[in-house]
């Protein structure tokens, strides 16, 4: 990686080349050496600026996988230590031990979830890291010459074309119309934006159920499974969660997976009793035939 004074260094010695080869007046070259270096000086503080960002970005992003690691090493402890000790009870009640898989079931979510973060947080290191060398590297061609002056670093035709990151609100409350309209590709497209660009944010775990509805509203249960659980492992924290986990169930019923789907509704219970979901589960599993104890 290249330190600021290495660009420095090529600026400077790129404007002394420049005004070596251009024969003038000595008037003419003395203006002109002028505005060199306020080009190069210019040049040479807005990457600085980039690069004190970037660095300030780049530190917190590392503390954060840190935490993050430490947080996750810790669950696991936990949880390891939480079923030594449901194996050394050994054969309890079964509403008792029923209720400590639950227990045991949410641990396991929560210590997925910080490796889901965990991977995250190292995705947006890396992206930082490869913006940092970008900005540290002077384009070709973009050094001051005798056919004009070359366009400084942020101002509208230095980025890529078609680098604009679509705003989130916007995007998001356009992927919930299509949805309401049944637009339902152009809504997917919308909600995989939100992902991709927002993939840290709260909105994300939403997005990422209204890609399980829209499969389940196409009859497309296994990809709607598939959704539902990209919900309740990476965002188990979300308000959607309990939703989610009820409609992997009644999925997996569509499915004719009846012990798995019944499975599912019970950890909905388990985990969010109070909620109205809960209360659906119940509902479901007593037309079932299925029987609740301790609920």
């Amino acid at each position: 990686m290249q330190k600021p004074h290495t660009l420095r260094n090529r600026f400077l010695a790129a404007g002394l080349f420049c005004l070596l080869l251009a024969p003038a007046p000595a008037h003419a070259a003395s203006k002109e050496i002028i505005e060199l270096q306020t080009q190069v000086q210019q040049l040479l503080d807005m990457v600085q600026r980039i690069q004190s960002t970037l660095d300030t970005r780049f530190g917190v992003l590392q503390n954060l996988a840190q935490q993050t690691a430490d947080n996750a090493t810790q669950m696991s402890a936990a949880v390891n230590a939480l079923q030594q000790k449901i194996n050394a009870q050994g054969e309890a009640g079964s509403g008792k031990m029923d209720t400590v898989s639950g227990q045991v079931q949410s641990l396991n979510d929560s210590v997925d979830e910080l490796k889901s973060r965990i991977a995250k947080l190292d995705k947006a290191i890396q992206d930082m890291q490869t913006q940092l060398q970008n900005a540290q590297t002077p384009p070709a061609g973009a050094m001051p010459g005798s056919g004009g002056t070359a366009p400084l670093p942020g101002s509208p035709s230095s980025g890529p074309a078609g680098s604009q990151i679509p705003p989130l609100q916007e995007t998001f409350q356009a992927g919930v119309r299509d949805y309401n309209a049944a637009k339902y590709e152009v809504a997917a497209g919308e909600f995989q934006d939100v992902l991709h660009y927002y993939p840290m944010d709260d909105m994300a775990g939403t997005a990422q159920f209204y890609l399980g509805e829209i499969a389940y509203r196409q009859q497309n249960y296994s990809e709607a499974v598939k959704a539902y659980n990209a919900v309740l492992e990476g965002f188990s924290g979300n308000p959607k969660a309990p939703a989610a986990q009820l409609r992997k169930g009644l999925a997996l019923l569509q499915m004719n997976k009846r012990d798995a789907g019944i499975h599912e509704l019970r950890l909905l219970i388990q985990r969010h009793p109070q909620t109205p979901e809960a209360a659906q589960a119940r509902t479901k599993l007593n037309g079932l035939g299925v029987r609740l104890t301790g609920h």
